[in-house]
């Protein structure tokens, strides 16, 4: 049964997300944002909707450590298995302008997640509400910074979404917000039942199994992008995704319900976060050498091959 569910809240995740997408971009057209804003607000936040409902849910059901490690985990599988998977399938350009804003914020809050973590172990509400002012700083800072660049643009969105009905984007919404709940509420059920019978830890689960489906969107995405060959999605992208998970996704939840570290856990900041920081920090290096600007396919194979030492030093 605890199998079962955990298949049937992948499921209904990724069609969640996949409805929520399509409604944010069409509604995005219809309230005429730019195509960049779209992707760096409105497709990231409504991917990052997955975590967010599912550390919800883990939160308000009393275990933190799913919240915690739903984030953490997926931000390692976002920059690990998904940037990893797609630059194996096709080799991406790196836009000179995601270290400038992007990157270095998602370095600035990753550390100030483990500061705030390590100082008392209680992620607290006026903590969560910060890391939120954050980032809608960080978004206003973005939208001026879109409105002075003359070449940016987001190559994944669909331009049909832009002739979509009212009816359609109401109906789209509906159906993701109902795949998303009952398929957070599934997988976080699911996720516990499975660590009970196999004697593994709910963070353990939770940083492997669940991060990994709440990340398939931005996989799925990406494959198909690749398969395509099409422009991929850009890192920057990605880098925006793990932003909204630390600073809306947790922030969020915080403020709902403070996030408290288990002490029976203690590998979330002695090892966990530090993975999560380790995949952001090497990103410089990899795209700078040998050849500038790009992640080919060999480094791409050494993002997947660093996850697969993540997920099986986790679960030994």
């Amino acid at each position: 049964m605890s199998v079962f569910l955990v298949i049937a809240g992948l499921a209904l995740l990724v069609v969640g997300g996949d409805f929520l997408v399509r409604a944010s971009v069409g509604l995005s057209f219809k309230l005429k944002i730019s195509k960049l804003v779209i992707g760096m607000t409105v497709v990231s936040f409504a991917t990052s909707a997955p975590e967010l409902l599912v550390s919800l849910q883990a939160a308000l059901d009393g275990v933190s450590d799913i919240s915690l490690g739903n984030v953490i985990g997926s931000n390692i599988a976002n920059l690990g298995l998904v940037l990893g998977i797609t630059a194996i399938i096709s080799p991406l350009a790196v836009d000179r302008e995601f270290y400038k804003l992007n990157w270095p914020m998602m370095m600035l809050l990753s550390f100030v997640l483990y500061y705030f973590l390590k100082n008392d172990l209680i992620l607290s509400a006026a903590e969560g509400a910060i890391m939120l002012v954050a980032l809608v700083v960080f978004l206003i800072i973005l939208i001026r910074s879109s409105r002075k660049s003359t070449k940016a643009s987001i190559d994944t969105v669909d331009d049909t979404l832009a002739q979509v009905s009212n009816f359609k984007i109401i109906a789209w919404l509906l159906i993701g917000s109902a795949g998303l709940y009952f398929g957070s509420d599934w997988l976080v059920e699911g996720a516990k039942q499975l660590a009970l019978q196999v004697g593994i830890s709910d963070y353990a689960i939770s940083v492997t199994v669940i991060a990994i489906g709440t990340s398939v969107p931005e996989l799925a995405a990406s494959v198909i992008a690749a398969l395509k060959k099409e422009k991929a999605i850009s890192l920057g992208n990605l880098i925006g995704s793990n932003i909204f998970n630390i600073a809306s996704v947790l922030g969020v939840t915080a403020m709902i319900k403070p996030i408290v570290v288990n002490p029976e856990t203690p590998e979330i900041l002695s090892t966990n976060i530090w993975w999560m920081i380790a995949f952001a920090a090497i990103l410089i290096p990899l795209i700078m050498i040998p050849k500038r600007f790009e992640i080919g396919r060999l480094k791409g194979m050494f993002l997947f091959g660093a996850y697969m030492v993540f997920i099986y030093l986790t679960l030994k």
